[in-house]
């Protein structure tokens, strides 16, 4: 029903957002990654949305990119999970991460996420295997699988996926995967 909403931005209060369109005050819920990139109170912002009908309540959620917008719809179609826990997804990870934590079938990323335990985490890996995160291969710089096995073992171990990203770049491509978590941890160390 209301698709975007281009306006003044009135008021921001995590995570709730107010955006004046011609007198109309709209509150909308984004996540954390949309509330994050908008502008100062007061400046023009325009928010792709989701418009959500329930008995007791009619609420606006709004993203900033189509990406985010795509991924919260798909979020809410899997049992057990509605808008509030599709949010609060989207607001632990972008979308890429999103979409890397289901390509690689990685449980332990999610659960990381506050509302999310394992078997929600589980079901959500599921659910949304090819349908979120087909189009999304492991990045460039992880070009083998034991490369692939590396920086999923990093990430495993609590470093960001740049840290490990980082750390993958300074190993050698033909590099087992012991020895490159090794030296991996070695230049992490420093």
């Amino acid at each position: 029903m209301i698709g975007k909403l281009t306006g003044i931005l009135a008021e921001r209060n995590p995570p709730q957002v107010v955006v004046d369109c011609h007198g109309v005050g709209y509150e909308v819920d984004v996540p954390m990654s949309t509330f994050y990139n908008l502008p100062a109170a007061g400046e023009r912002v325009s928010l792709l949305t989701h418009f959500v009908v329930r008995e007791d309540a009619q609420i606006l959620y709004g993203f900033g990119t189509a990406a985010e917008r795509a991924a919260f719809r798909q979020l809410i179609k899997i049992t057990g999970v509605g808008p509030r826990t599709a949010l609060g997804v989207l607001s632990g990870m972008s979308v890429t991460e999103l979409s890397q934590a289901i390509t690689l079938q990685e449980a332990g990323r999610l659960v990381k996420i506050p509302g999310i335990g394992k078997k929600t985490a589980e079901r959500l890996l599921l659910e949304l295997k090819g349908k979120l995160g087909a189009e999304i291969a492991l990045p460039a710089h992880a070009a083998t699988d034991s490369q692939a096995d590396i920086l999923q073992a990093l990430v495993a171990l609590g470093y960001s996926d740049k840290e490990a990203a980082a750390a993958l770049k300074a190993l050698p491509k033909d590099v087992a995967v012991g020895e490159g978590i090794k030296l991996a941890l070695r230049a992490l160390a420093k």
